[in-house]
């Protein structure tokens, strides 16, 4: 039992297509699966690829291009050149073929259409007039639909004809003349029906559904929480255009959680693997996001002018001004963190914004009280005298309560204004706790100092 996946000498095989030997060159490629035999091609010049086109087949290239992130794989198909790039989008899934194609220039996009056969060209020109983000952009015109008026036996005689150019089958989707969805039969309803019963007495009538224009991540939702197999997908008179199918959803929900990782983070997603990203491109996703954070921050350094005769009073405040504003970032990181993670799974809407409020005040107070004894404990260790001791654990008590309440107020009222929450990253947070933070700081000192 093979427990890792199969490895390649990869500088042995191109010896031994530089040598000529191409059945041995395939032999060590046959008993690649896609995932493996993608990682190899990726490593080979287009001579090399040439050589192996035909010992591998379009079907087995197909699989394997299928496995490659959408920029990987259109760099990929370029060097096997015009011909061989038709063949091998020819035997994707559509979807899959026009994610590739859309990374492609557009005279090389172009230039491969052109070669392929004329109604996969046209499947693949279909999908493209799609955002790729939305539900459109993400389905497959491959599905099987029925008349209700058919019999079961007929209807296993048609889906017969037409499961292999279908991606899924789990879902007989059934239409009426002009093509509008009516209702869904599943496949074991069909077989375990009497083969004379008619569809329209067996297809349940309420089908979950998404318009071709909505989000692809709330299409992704709406196929999890129903624990669905396949989604339909309608145009804006009802008709069945496509479906979107769960290997799909697990692309959408992988993006998009990278996405909002990345963007968590305070950094703008990148459009490529990470490792192939240039040191131009990370710097570009990453500066503007930086220069934002740098021009907040600079308001802590006005704060700290304000009380400068507070500081200079008492010149031990200096020693905690780090701790404090450390603590409340931190605790604001991780509500927004928490919370916008909760959203992007459906388990937080604005409605919710109340008790999302009473939950992370009353947790801010319990951590605030801890923190602030902590702080107290800490202020006694270094010696410093009484007063500051006490305003340094009142103030990390009221910084985390504040910071709580801003990390989970701020994320909903973006969601309700249609921005995106994971904007409110954690550097932000941060930022724009330490400003605050230092107020409430120095506004306690100067309450219970006197000063």
């Amino acid at each position: 039992m093979r427990l890792e996946p199969t490895k390649v000498d990869v500088r042995r095989l191109r010896d031994l297509l530089a040598r000529g030997n191409r059945a041995a060159a395939h032999e060590m490629l046959a008993w690649l699966g896609p995932s493996e035999l993608a990682d190899v091609l990726v490593q080979l010049d287009p001579v090399q690829l040439a050589a192996l086109e035909a010992s591998i087949g379009s079907d087995r290239l197909a699989d394997a291009v299928a496995q490659l992130d959408p920029s990987e794989a259109a760099e990929l198909l370029i060097r096997f050149g015009r011909a061989a790039a038709a063949d091998i989008l020819e035997e994707m899934e559509p979807d899959d073929a026009t994610d590739v194609v859309e990374e492609l220039r557009s005279s090389e996009a172009e230039g491969i259409l052109a070669e392929m056969r004329a109604d996969d060209a046209r499947e693949i020109r279909d999908l493209m007039n799609f955002p790729p983000d939305t539900a459109g952009g993400r389905m497959t015109p491959e599905f099987v639909s029925i008349g209700p008026d058919l019999t079961v036996a007929a209807a296993i005689r048609l889906i017969r004809t037409r499961a292999p150019s279908a991606e899924t089958i789990y879902y007989i989707y059934v239409t009426d003349s002009d093509g509008r969805l009516i209702g869904v039969v599943s496949l074991r309803d069909l077989i375990i029906a009497d083969p004379q019963t008619r569809i329209a007495q067996i297809m349940r009538t309420q089908v979950m559904n998404v318009p071709a224009t909505a989000d692809q991540e709330a299409a992704a939702h709406v196929l999890t929480e129903h624990d669905l197999l396949a989604l339909p997908v309608v145009d804006q008179a009802g008709r069945l255009i496509g479906v979107i199918t769960a290997d799909d959803v697990a692309d959408v929900l992988e993006e998009e959680a990278t996405e909002d990782f990345e963007k968590l983070g305070g950094s703008q997603p990148l459009d490529v693997p990470y490792l192939r990203a240039s040191i131009w491109q990370m710097a570009r996703k990453r500066i503007g996001w930086l220069l934002i954070l740098f021009v907040a921050e600079a308001y802590t350094g006005t704060v700290l002018r304000h009380y400068e005769d507070t500081i200079s009073k008492v010149v031990s405040l200096t020693f905690f001004i780090p701790l404090l504003i450390g603590s409340g970032g931190n605790v604001g990181s991780q509500i927004t963190t928490t919370l916008t993670r909760a959203m992007a799974v459906g388990d937080v809407e604005f409605g919710d914004l109340l008790h999302v409020l009473r939950k992370e005040i009353g947790t801010g107070l319990l951590i605030g009280l801890v923190m602030g004894s902590v702080g107290f404990i800490r202020a006694s260790m270094l010696g410093v005298e009484e007063p500051v001791r006490i305003v340094v654990g009142l103030a990390a008590f009221a910084i985390v309560v504040w910071a709580s309440t801003v990390a989970a107020v701020l994320p909903l009222i973006l969601r309700r204004l249609r921005v995106d929450p994971a904007l409110v990253s954690a550097p932000f947070i941060a930022t724009l706790v330490d400003g605050t933070g230092l107020i409430i700081y120095f506004s306690v000192a100067d309450r219970l100092m006197g000063l």
